[in-house]
């Protein structure tokens, strides 16, 4: 063989290599569908419903849903913006809308999926009338769940507040009881009840649970309306990354008539999901 075609013949080899090594792995990472999604750390319920989630996912779209778990606020949304996770699920709008303004992030929301509805408990009066002029309510001290909680009171008829979504004690415009509304740590909500200087507490629902109140007990419950969309939970992702197919499709997962009878079987009416709730 002369010099000239063994020189041709192993360009022509490389070439077929290099074709060969860059279809293994662009195939590779066609067929790589592992999506990483941060949730927090729940319960066994919260487990059956990604797992359900997770089935639908590889059995209808090829996706391996992975779950990984965090045990505060703060570190889902880091762990989203620096890839570490694709997607995550545990926040309401109002929280992302502070979030991406404090840390210069442009998360966004790509499908809604429950929200558990915020309750007015009172170990002392059965209903909103028995509460006394001049009562003292507990209402939780972050921005969000106090805005959230004024929104309850006025959505209960105990007061009325100006057209905000962002609503603090000054956007108060009428108490006929003249309630004083005391801010709290929002983990101390339910242990106020306890309290004889409080008529009742605005308690989120995991504290709720977790001071083991019967959520039937509540004297009013947050009901889905123009005011209470923005509280809804949903699926995040990076803004760039909003469009992603496999992101969508992880939603679709999600979004499933087996994730409502979970929700139902295991929460009851503590939580109720949303992504077909017309806003």
């Amino acid at each position: 063989m002369s010099a000239k075609k063994t020189i041709i013949g192993i360009v022509a080899a490389a070439a077929i290599v290099g074709i060969g090594y860059f279809s293994f792995f662009n195939h590779g990472s066609q067929d790589d569908k592992v999506v990483k999604i941060g949730v927090m750390n729940g319960n066994k319920a919260d487990d059956e419903i990604w797992k359900a989630a997770a089935k639908t996912a590889k059995d209808k779209y090829g996706i391996t849903l992975k779950t990984v778990k965090f045990s505060d606020y703060s570190q889902p949304n880091k762990a989203l913006t620096n890839h570490d996770v694709d997607l995550n699920a545990f926040q309401n709008y109002p929280f992302l809308e502070n979030w991406n303004k404090a840390n210069k992030t442009d998360i966004v929301s790509i499908g809604d999926t429950w929200t558990t509805p915020l309750r007015l408990y009172s170990d002392k009066y059965k209903s909103l009338n028995d509460i006394p002029s001049g009562s003292q309510i507990a209402i939780a001290n972050d921005v969000t769940n106090e805005n959230r909680g004024i929104h309850l009171l006025a959505e209960a008829g105990l007061i009325k507040i100006k057209d905000t979504n962002k609503a603090t004690p000054n956007d108060i415009t009428s108490n006929p009881k003249n309630l004083k509304l005391v801010p709290v740590d929002a983990s101390q909500t339910a242990s106020s009840l306890k309290n004889p200087k409080f008529a009742g507490g605005v308690v989120n629902t995991n504290f709720a649970q977790s001071a083991g109140l019967n959520f039937d007990s509540a004297i009013y419950v947050e009901g889905l309306n123009k005011n209470t969309t923005q509280f809804f939970n949903f699926i995040a992702a990076n803004k760039s990354d909003k469009d992603k197919k496999a992101y969508k499709d992880v939603v679709k997962s999600l979004q499933t008539q087996k994730t409502k009878d979970l929700v139902k079987k295991y929460y009851g009416d503590a939580e109720v999901t949303v992504w077909d709730y017309k806003k």
